[in-house]
């Protein structure tokens, strides 16, 4: 199974005019690349001068949070074009890569055109809710919410445009107009049923949400338009809502404050790995433990455990990591299959360390403290690199290593002192969180900050020419979670309106064998999210419902929180179904079925794990 698909018989233009589209495509990229990668450096600095001026000159910038929160909803939605031109929006596509290649090329141009469709639909409803929103103002800045709500409708247009040059550029006329017709065939199935349809009551959920969601997201279609899709053809077939509830819904989950934190963690992710704070730390651990046997496994744990304490991306953190070990790995006789297996169990492993943006998703969804959600997730994730340190030592326990010399104390002592600036970040930001001198949102500002003059002044190893790069890919990667969150929180109030939260709920406290019971249930429940939906569209749509369960069957809300980003993690990361796992091996370079086997006993090692997790509730809430 391939991630990177054949591109197909385009539809550009003759060879006269291609030198003209080409340049137009350009030049409408760098429109909206260059104002993104402003928007991220506009949000640092906005967050930032508001921790100086409350701890460091106690003036108080009332109009940070407002000014941060207008040009985050433009960041999402700039980040969430450039994805769409890219085609990284998060998409299932075990089953587009068993296709054949005629199958792979409708599949890739089903994908774009239900893009194309889902932002057409939204298009007029984006444009009349920012107009209504004319009518808010800002308390501080008293800007009209106009501002900030423009961001959807100039965001979907763009999408437009971009959908349409993807179309020209990727597939051809028979395929376009193929799955143009799929997809009027089926709004004319759903207008005729419609009667039929809302006379089934709570039944047609199956209809919307099961049987819709699930054939888009097989089909290949990315995640948040199978969400906003389903949603949309919900409200209009069964309910009298006007489109532009849709639209408002997305605005409320991608517009939560707390969600700022995502691009600032992403991007603090690639400032470590630039810089040279992720080898220095990989340095020195290898030295440590790389004469024992097993010993760059356990330094590939440790790492990845210690990296997660700074970036919020398990992609960057991967990225930090994998290029760095996987040489000197695989000459010391590693198999590939068994180091891609690794990662990806160390991705599900550090799920919980924080900043993880998951645990800020789960922070903004629920009204959980994220203070307490950072605490409690540092255990967890220690208790699962256990059990993967078993396993490590089993497998070699009888590996050969006499070409391998102890570096000797003076040598480890060195690689510490080169790496103690960056083992500091970790504890720089969980400190500058406790002791209140930034929130979760701005403690991010504090680390790139730190970062930069680590790179500059230590490490001197800071390449200007990635940077603006590393910005667009920021906004890219906020813009492709973001828009998920987005539809999963528009598609979450369409299951809560329909009455069926009520229903999931008394269904769930009724479960035999009470905490212990909801607990095992809910975990199995979000390993099978987690593989087929993500972790941060599972977390959204079914958060809300399931944490006030938690708190009537009397489970901690942080212990819960443990156990279903762990689970949801599992999922993530088990092939054949989880992206994280694909992931994995794009970053590694590594064939994905040379790993199937050997995740295997990993997989089950990270399962041991989370039982213990949900028989032990100390391990997530000890040190609250």
């Amino acid at each position: 199974m391939q991630l990177d698909l054949p591109v197909h018989a385009a539809a550009l233009p003759a060879p006269g005019d291609r030198t003209q589209f080409q340049t137009f495509e350009r030049v409408f990229d760098r429109m909206i690349d260059i104002p993104a990668a402003i928007l991220v450096v506009l949000e640092i600095l906005v967050l930032l001068s508001g921790v100086v001026s409350r701890y460091v000159l106690h003036q108080p910038l009332v109009w940070s949070d407002e000014l941060a929160t207008i040009l985050f909803l433009w960041l999402a939605m700039l980040g969430t074009v450039i994805a769409f031109r890219r085609g990284e929006h998060m998409r299932m596509t075990a089953f587009v890569g068993m296709a054949s290649p005629r199958g792979r090329a409708f599949m890739d141009t089903l994908a774009i055109v239900a893009g194309l469709v889902f932002v057409g639909l939204l298009l007029e409803p984006a444009f009349e809710f920012a107009s209504e929103e004319s009518w808010v103002h800002t308390p501080a800045l008293n800007l009209a919410n106009t501002w900030r709500a423009a961001a959807l409708p100039v965001g979907f247009a763009l999408m437009l445009v971009t959908a349409v040059l993807r179309l020209m550029r990727e597939s051809d006329w028979r395929m376009t107009g193929a799955a143009l017709a799929l997809g009027a065939a089926v709004a004319a199935v759903l207008a005729l049923l419609s009667p039929v349809l809302t006379a089934m009551g709570n039944f047609n959920l199956l209809v919307f949400f099961l049987l819709g969601v699930g054939s888009l997201v097989f089909a290949g279609v990315p995640i948040a338009f199978a969400f906003g899709l389903s949603t949309y053809a919900y409200l209009m077939t069964t309910t009298h809502a006007p489109a532009m509830v849709v639209v408002g819904r997305m605005d409320e989950g991608m517009g939560h404050l707390i969600l700022l934190a995502v691009p600032l963690f992403i991007f603090l992710g690639l400032l470590i790995e630039m810089t040279g704070m992720a080898r220095a730390m990989v340095g020195f651990l290898a030295s440590l433990l790389g004469h024992v046997r097993g010993g760059l496994h356990y330094v590939l744990i440790g790492a990845m455990y210690l990296v997660s304490g700074i970036s919020g991306s398990k992609a960057a953190d991967m990225a930090a990591v994998a290029p760095v070990l996987f040489p000197e790995m695989k000459a010391r006789g590693a198999k590939e299959g068994d180091l891609v297996a690794l990662l990806s169990a160390t991705g599900a492993q550090t799920e919980t360390i924080p900043p993880s943006i998951v645990l800020i998703t789960i922070g903004s969804v629920t009204g959980v403290s994220i203070t307490a959600l950072f605490t409690g997730g540092l255990l967890p994730g220690f208790v699962l690199g256990a059990t993967l340190c078993a396993l490590v030592w089993w497998r070699y326990r009888g590996e050969d290593l006499a070409h391998v010399a102890w570096p000797g104390w003076k040598a480890i002592l060195r690689a510490l002192l080169v790496a103690v600036p960056a083992l500091a970040l970790p504890f720089v930001i969980r400190v500058a969180v406790v002791e209140g001198v930034a929130t979760a949102t701005e403690v991010s500002t504090i680390g790139i900050v730190y970062a930069v003059l680590a790179g500059l002044l230590i490490y001197r190893q800071f390449d200007w020419r990635r940077l603006l790069p590393m910005l667009v890919t920021t906004a890219t990667l906020s813009g492709a979670i973001l828009l998920i969150i987005g539809a999963a929180t528009a598609m979450a109030w369409a299951l809560t309106q329909s009455g069926f939260s009520q229903a999931l709920a008394a269904a769930m406290k009724d479960l035999p064998g009470g905490a212990l019971g909801f607990l095992v249930v809910s975990a199995l429940a979000f390993i099978v999210l987690g593989s087929v939906l993500e972790g941060i569209p599972a977390i959204v749509l079914f958060g809300p419902l399931l944490f006030p369960i938690a708190r009537a069957v009397g489970v901690h809300e942080v212990h819960y929180a443990m156990v279903v980003i762990l689970a949801m993690g599992i999922g993530l990361f088990a092939p054949p179904f989880g992206v994280g796992y694909y992931a994995a091996c794009a970053i590694s370079r590594i064939n994905p079925d040379v790993g199937m086997r050997p995740i295997v006993g990993y997989m089950a090692a990270l399962m041991i794990g989370l039982a213990a997790i949900i028989l032990v509730p100390w391990f997530s809430i000890g040190f609250l």
